[in-house]
């Protein structure tokens, strides 16, 4: 069974991301086509990278790393939730990211934003990332305004379209990971 990880990537205190991660879950957990997972980070607390030698060559050194790598790599895709913070992504998820080289590598990921203009520029700055990681980053995506899909900006109550949005989000996510499973067993 295809297996996808929603990481949650903020660790603020009040954030808004946990409702977000947890409806996707719950979305996603109506699906027969994946496992999906919720990865949070605040419960992988990855200090600013801190590995003596670059991702890319695989050698890391700490367990916290060894850890994570060994979470990363046992999916096929993800699906990355991101507050818009200056506009970008979080720091904390854009660290949990660059900790890592190959377990990336030849899967899928789409992404749920937020934010005042729906997080959509955190995804474009993910977007790139994602392309130096070797991951296919799917069209779909949902973009969450905290104007209008949450109440006093910190209650979220997602417009009725934005399940349907998840859903497309979803369906290209699993397609894709199906489609690269081959590149990744070689």
């Amino acid at each position: 069974m295809t297996k996808i990880a929603i990481i949650l990537g903020s660790t603020r205190p009040g954030r808004n991301g946990k409702a977000v991660a947890d409806w996707a879950l719950q979305e996603a957990s109506g699906r027969t086509d994946a496992e999906f997972e919720l990865i949070d980070l605040i419960d992988y607390p990855l200090p600013h990278l801190d590995e003596p030698v670059p991702p890319s060559l695989n050698q890391y050194q700490h367990n916290h790393t060894k850890q994570w790598a060994s979470k990363i790599a046992s999916f096929d895709g993800f699906v990355f939730v991101t507050p818009e913070y200056n506009h970008s992504t979080s720091g904390v998820l854009k660290n949990a990211i660059d900790y890592l080289f190959a377990e990336w590598n030849n899967k899928a990921c789409g992404f749920v934003s937020y934010g005042s203009v729906g997080g959509a520029r955190a995804v474009e700055h993910l977007r790139l990332i994602a392309g130096e990681l070797q991951l296919a980053d799917v069209r779909n995506q949902v973009t969450l305004s905290l104007f209008t899909d949450f109440e006093n900006f910190s209650v979220f109550k997602p417009g009725a379209h934005q399940a349907a949005a998840l859903q497309a989000t979803l369906d290209q996510v699993v397609t894709w990971s199906n489609a690269l499973a081959p590149i990744r067993k070689k």
